[in-house]
């Protein structure tokens, strides 16, 4: 444990305990190192469900082909879909939330430390599970919805599903810790004169998904336990020959998985709303409706489920309400269009490449937008859901929006993490190159879907009329690649040879850019006092901050009260700074896990020897959880004093 006391207005900076090279990164609990393994780890696994995307759309670039089999068509397809939505769009957004949310509400680590390491452990551990599977009998092959009865194990008799089901249950429990941590986190720890409505707005979004999650998830967790039961244990909750109901898995996963979609979205929603008014020079315009406008998206996403099953034949009634609660989700999502809008309007622009990138989200979020609502329609909806139409849709709203938000961010906030710079004129490049391939790869499927080429097939016969899109489609996403390696280039280039960062490369207005690049390990040595909604413009633009007094945005009121670009509280009577100590609980906690569902997947097949491991992994857990313990009685600032 490190500790800083303050002396006579002064703050002794604290001597932390990391330990040197991969034991450091294995033993963290600091919420920006967690936040870096989430990025590189999610940026991994989206490079992976990319090739198999890429396998995909070459077998599908020309007709009959023979390229992949039908088999090793549905296990791509499957991981793909599993992979980009649970190990790559979501642990990116989380490992933005994890490094940045502290440091923007002017806090030094997450609520709970260990809890945030022992969710990047169960998340790394789940995706590797899902992959164990290629090498065991084959990977799941029932797509990543996985509807039933394709599940039960008469159909799918390998492990793959097994497999899926503890994956998905490993990054599960990882992303309702999260969820609890970020909850707790914003609630409880911001600092003083951060009130809820001078949160940064990407604070905002993280703290609605976080609730989404809390919501969701769970729904989805019990889903795949009785999934598991009734592969192996004997029950019939998907089985409608027995009495159970196949509408009912429906039913349990699109009740979390469009929440999904805004657990997606929402985040990038949040870094438009502060990479527009960095590189506009204007504060953004309505943050209030920005801010509510996504509680009211995470409220009314919990009410359009069944618009991914009007082709099941619920009824009129239920029909009209879900349509109608569609269209109704549309109104706050198109407020923070036209105030982002707003925002740039009259505004002196930079066009970094991250404003290339926040724009480019604004506009292609818009088509995927405008095809969400035409869908949201149940007689159009029936014509079009099985249809490549959808596929086209959903790239637009979780590729074009979500992975061009991510892109803003990283730009960014690369300079803030690494202390470099990223190669600007690279990734213009890069910008204009992943667009237009973007749209050459995905706009096509909107014509070809609407030509009648069903989803989820692996092949199509030469006369259906759909060669010259899907030919189209291949070409784009080979060059979608490219656009990819050029990041990946930039990226590697930047970190070894790109321009020293200074603390503040954008002139930004929140607290993160005011503390170096990348940031201490106790990220501020005083605690900061915000006085607005800008605390860092109205310090570096006092003339502003005056003609914003009348509001409730003033700044310091005395002199002494600055130091290094912000306001500090003055309280003399500050607790000293409490940091966690390294450790490898949480690493020993998730191995436990990771082995015991090893267990539960060939207990049916292999008794005893499964039973032995389950065993093993109980106690590894217990060990895990006993040095848990025993560091946290340790660290705690009772026993320290």
């Amino acid at each position: 444990m490190a500790i800083a006391e303050r002396t006579a207005g002064t703050v002794s900076i604290p001597v932390v305990n990391v330990r040197p090279g991969w034991a450091g990164w294995l033993s963290t609990t600091d919420h920006k190192r967690i936040g870096i393994m989430y990025l590189v780890s999610a940026f991994v696994f989206f490079l992976i469900g990319g090739i198999e995307a890429l396998l995909m759309r070459i077998q599908l670039g020309v007709p009959d082909n023979t390229f992949l089999t039908p088999d090793v068509y549905n296990q791509l397809f499957t991981m793909h879909g599993t992979t980009m939505i649970f190990l790559g769009l979501m642990p990116l957004n989380v490992g933005l939330g994890n490094y940045l949310v502290p440091l923007m509400i002017g806090a030094r680590d997450m609520a709970f430390p260990r809890l945030n390491a022992l969710s990047i452990w169960l998340f790394i551990f789940g995706g590797l599970m899902l992959y164990v599977s290629f090498f065991v009998g084959g990977a799941p092959n029932v797509g990543w919805f996985a509807y039933a009865p394709l599940t039960q194990k008469q159909y799918s008799p390998t492990a793959g599903v097994d497999y899926w089901i503890i994956g998905i249950g490993l990054t599960g429990v990882a992303s309702i810790a999260g969820a609890l941590n970020f909850i707790v986190t914003i609630l409880n720890m911001r600092a003083p004169g951060m009130t809820l409505n001078r949160m940064p707005l990407f604070v905002w979004m993280q703290l609605v998904v976080a609730f989404i999650l809390i919501f969701a998830f769970p729904v989805l967790t019990v889903a795949t336990i009785q999934l598991l039961f009734d592969r192996h244990f004997g029950t019939r909750f998907f089985l409608p020959n027995l009495g159970g109901d196949v509408v009912l898995w429906q039913h349990l996963f699109w009740f979390f998985g469009h929440p999904e979609v805004y657990i997606l979205i929402l985040p990038t929603m949040g870094i438009i709303s502060e990479v527009l008014p960095t590189f506009s020079r204007k504060p953004i315009f309505g943050y209030a409706f920005v801010a509510y406008s996504g509680v009211a998206i995470g409220f009314l996403g919990f009410l359009v489920w069944a618009h991914h099953m009007f082709a099941v034949g619920l009824g009129p009634l239920a029909n009209a309400f879900f349509g109608a609660a569609s269209f109704l989700v549309a109104v706050p999502t198109g407020v923070k269009i036209f105030n982002w809008l707003a925002t740039m309007w009259q505004g002196s622009l930079n066009l970094t490449t991250a404003m290339h990138y926040a724009i480019g989200f604004i506009s292609m979020f818009i088509i995927g937008g405008i095809s969400g609502v035409t869908l949201a329609s149940p007689p159009i909806n029936v014509q079009q859901t099985d249809s490549y139409y959808v596929v086209a849709h959903m790239h637009y709203v979780l590729f074009g929006g979500a992975i061009q938000g991510i892109f803003a961010g990283i730009f960014y906030w690369f300079p803030k993490m690494t202390g470099r710079m990223l190669d600007e004129r690279l990734g213009k490049w890069q910008f204009w190159l992943m667009l237009i391939s973007f749209n050459l790869t995905f706009f096509p499927m909107h014509l070809s879907g609407n030509a009648g080429m069903p989803r989820r097939i692996y092949t199509y016969e030469a006369d259906m009329g759909w060669n010259l899109w899907n030919l189209i489609s291949t070409t784009g996403s080979l060059l979608l690649a490219v656009a990819f390696l050029l990041f990946l280039w930039n990226v590697v280039t930047s970190i070894r040879r790109g321009p020293i960062a200074p603390a503040d490369p954008w002139d930004g207005a929140t607290l993160e850019w005011a503390v170096s690049s990348p940031p201490p390990v106790y990220n501020f040595a005083v605690t900061p006092r915000v006085r607005s909604r800008r605390p860092l413009w109205d310090q570096k633009y006092p003339h502003l901050r005056e003609i914003n007094s009348g509001h409730g945005m003033s700044g310091a009121h005395n002199e002494s009260e600055k130091r290094d670009g912000f306001e500090h509280e003055t309280s003399p009577a500050m607790e000293p700074i409490h940091l966690p100590s390294p450790t490898y609980a949480p690493l020993i906690v998730s191995v436990g896990i990771m082995i015991l569902g090893f267990g539960i997947i060939y207990l049916s097949d292999f008794g005893l020897i499964a039973a032995s491991a389950m065993i093993v992994g109980l106690l590894i857990m217990a060990f895990g959880i006993l040095s848990w313990v025993r560091i946290s009685h340790v660290d705690s600032p009772h026993h320290a004093h």
